[in-house]
């Protein structure tokens, strides 16, 4: 209630009874209208003008004709370095009275401000603008234009692949705006598009010109595994692996580095001039033009392996002159063999000249000429009947095939392996690797090839065999398999028998069965086919076929007696016809 009185009693006070100098009403206002039209009228929220009246290491005071100076931060001048009293300044206006009285402003927010309007012109006019890269970022660098942070990204900072973004860090570059965000406030230039214009007329001009054979200046532009890039100038073209280098490349950073400038050869482009084949070799004289004119066929040379294949090598003999040696020239061997078994890349071999061709520029070369053939003189090394020992080297259906040495290979067939045993497979017989004892067949030169046997080593046993399983002898035998409606019987020293179905009758007419131990009799015996057939049945029908016989023996006896008698008679008549003929033809005499 107090205060209340105090504030009432306040109001009411006349302060004009105070001054010495009484104004009346009228010059009051005359005066208060006087003074402000020396005041500047600012409104919150804008951007105005300023005069600096001071600077020190922490504000700067800006005069802005208003009825309080504005005060400033000096770090949001870092970006005028040279800044000076009595410099005009951009200012946002904050607020224009805060609680103390005091006028707040702010030149980054005006920057910003201004900023932001200037991008905004900038992207629909398409000018040119100046930014200082401040650093690098994640795809890209961090850009200050107008004060406001855009972004560059890698892809648009030059039409070539850039690998170190530091080096432009701290620089001024030209720009265009090429995006903009309105809702994050997020600004996208571009340097590329500042240069492509350029490039695209250049690139035009290039490509007007361009002719096959024609050699022009290019930088290495990117290097792939199968090939380089070129900038020619705006436009782009690509030498192949392949013309690199008249000798062999593994890969193209062998020869070239990026940003390299070289020198290239138009090859051939396509009808829009987009796809553009380039050469590096084609400015070198070409290797087989300078190559040896004494090189002939079956020279010696010496060379370097570069490539290996299965079915040969090829050998760098010079630089980009190369021979093939195929597999089958790399020893007198008959069997299948790699390349990879005699040599790699990097030997250093020497070959034969076997055929030369300087206009297909074509060369085959063989190593296994520089070795005597082993079949010059076969027939007197292996003789036929003679013996020696090979080695399994492989197998077939119908035999082995053995290595008596190196280039000299012989066959055993399968029938040739054993008097005795059945073989179905070789592999049954030997191994691979494993040393047999053969004995030279027959030799056929013409065609390198040898016939061996390994039986042949023994005596055939069937020579005594025949003696021992003579026809109708028994033997004790077991049957060991039963097939096509007959059973195979494994008789002594290894041999095996076949005794057809109706001779495995026994004597109570019941069938011998597997693995039964009987008697057989030997009823064929062919010692070329190495074939023995043998009967059980027989053995118990033996005292049948004596009866039989006794009988049979008995009717014959009777019946030759009859007959001699009857020829006796008839003998004795004709004596009697004969004496009585002989007696009147010595009365006709």
């Amino acid at each position: 209630m107090a205060e209340e009185t105090q504030v009432q009693e306040t109001a009411e006070f006349d302060w004009d009874s105070l001054s010495k100098d009484v104004y009346t009403q009228e010059e009051r206002s005359e005066l208060s209208e006087k003074y402000a039209i020396t005041l500047n009228s600012i409104k919150e929220k804008e951007v105005v003008q300023g005069e600096v009246t001071s600077i020190s290491k922490k504000e700067v005071i800006i005069n802005l004709g208003y009825k309080s100076e504005g005060v400033i931060q000096s770090n949001e001048f870092r970006y005028v370095p040279d800044l000076k009293v009595g410099d005009t300044v951009d200012v946002f206006v904050e607020c224009q009275e805060d609680k103390s009285g005091q006028l707040i402003v702010s030149h980054k927010t005006a920057r910003m401000h201004q900023a932001w309007i200037k991008v905004n012109e900038v992207l629909k006019t398409g000018e040119v603008i100046t930014g200082f890269v401040k650093c690098r970022t994640k795809g890209g660098l961090i850009v200050d234009v107008f004060g406001i942070e855009a972004f560059l990204p890698g892809s648009q900072i030059d039409v070539k692949p850039i690998r170190d973004y530091d080096v432009y860090v701290g620089k001024n570059m030209e720009f265009k705006v090429v995006k903009i965000n309105e809702e994050f406030r997020n600004v996208v230039v571009s340097h590329k598009a500042l240069i492509e214009a350029e490039l695209e007329e250049q690139k035009t001009q290039i490509i007007a010109g361009l002719e096959k054979g024609q050699v022009l200046e290019g930088i290495v532009k990117n290097i792939t595994s199968y090939g380089v890039f070129i900038d020619l100038g705006g436009v782009d073209g690509l030498i192949h692996i392949t013309d690199l280098s008249w000798g062999r490349v593994n890969h193209p950073e062998e020869m070239l580095e990026l940003d390299q400038t070289i020198n290239v050869v138009i090859l051939d482009f396509d009808d829009n001039k987009k796809r553009i084949a380039l050469g590096l070799k084609q400015l070198q004289p070409h290797p087989w033009d300078s190559l040896d004119a004494n090189t002939n066929v079956g020279d010696k040379v010496t060379g370097k392996v570069v490539v290996m294949a299965d079915y040969g090598a090829f050998v760098e003999i010079a630089e980009g002159v190369e021979g093939l040696i195929h597999v089958s020239e790399m020893s007198w061997s008959q069997h299948l063999r790699s390349a990879q078994d005699f040599m790699k890349v990097g030997d250093s071999v020497d070959a034969v000249v076997l055929t030369l061709d300087r206009e297909e520029r074509k060369m085959s070369l063989g190593i296994k000429q520089l070795h005597p053939d082993p079949w010059t003189d076969i027939e007197t090394k292996y003789a036929v009947q003679s013996k020696h020992t090979a080695k399994v080297r492989n197998f077939t259906n119908f035999g082995v095939f053995v290595e008596l040495e190196e280039g000299v290979d012989g066959l055993i067939h399968i029938s040739d392996l054993s008097w005795q045993k059945k073989i179905k497979h070789p592999s049954e017989f030997c191994k691979v690797d494993e040393d047999i004892e053969v004995v030279v067949l027959e030799i056929d030169r013409e065609n390198r090839r040898i016939s061996l046997g390994h039986k042949q080593i023994e005596e055939n046993p069937w020579d005594v065999f025949e003696s021992t399983f003579e026809l109708g002898s028994r033997h004790q035998g077991t049957i060991t398999e039963m097939k096509d409606k007959s059973g195979i019987v494994s008789l002594p020293y290894g041999l095996e028998a076949i005794c057809p179905y109706k001779h495995l009758k026994k004597a109570d007419d019941s069938l011998a069965t597997l693995e039964d131990t009987l008697e057989f009799v030997i009823i064929e015996f062919n010692k070329d086919a190495r074939k023995i057939v043998v009967s059980h049945t027989q053995t118990h029908s033996e005292i049948e076929n004596k009866q039989s016989k006794s009988a049979t023996k008995k009717s014959a006896n009777k019946k030759l007696k009859s007959v001699n008698q009857n020829t006796e008679k008839s003998t004795l008549g004709d004596l009697d016809v004969l004496a009585e003929l002989k007696l009147k033809m010595d009365k006709e005499k």
